[in-house]
């Protein structure tokens, strides 16, 4: 599934929109960027900063955190328009958990909580994207 670097900006921005609000509000200082392809295999994603856990009063305001989405692999990896758009927006959820400070293995168990209630949620109301 190919798009333009102009429509794969747009799907990252109903992506972020689609994260919590209440997570959204405690971002801060977090550059969103996206960039064709990874610097090595196999990423969708990368955080890079200083997680939220691992700050503390000294640290500079003026640094920014910065999670970069890679539009090669997502298109590679999704049939249509749609997986495209979750696959997205999963990538971005995941990348945000460890600007909140969790590791590999906390983001894995939260995201299979995360699919979980999504599931849930769509069986109760099968007309919404609620993602």
């Amino acid at each position: 599934m190919r798009v333009t670097s102009t429509e794969f900006d747009r799907i990252a921005d109903r992506a972020f929109l689609r994260i919590a609000p209440r997570f959204r509000k405690r971002l801060q200082n977090v550059l969103i960027v996206v960039e064709q392809e990874p610097p090595r295999p196999g990423l969708l994603g990368l955080y890079h900063g200083r997680p939220m856990t691992q700050r503390s009063v000294f640290d500079l305001a003026a640094q920014h955190d910065t999670i970069t989405i890679y539009q090669g692999p997502h298109e590679r990896m999704s049939r249509d328009l749609e997986e495209l758009e979750k696959n997205v927006t999963d990538t971005l959820w995941h990348e945000i958990a460890h600007y909140f400070g969790m590791n590999e293995r906390q983001v894995r168990m939260a995201e299979r909580r995360r699919e979980r209630t999504l599931t849930a949620r769509r069986r109760r109301f099968p007309n919404t994207d609620r993602s």
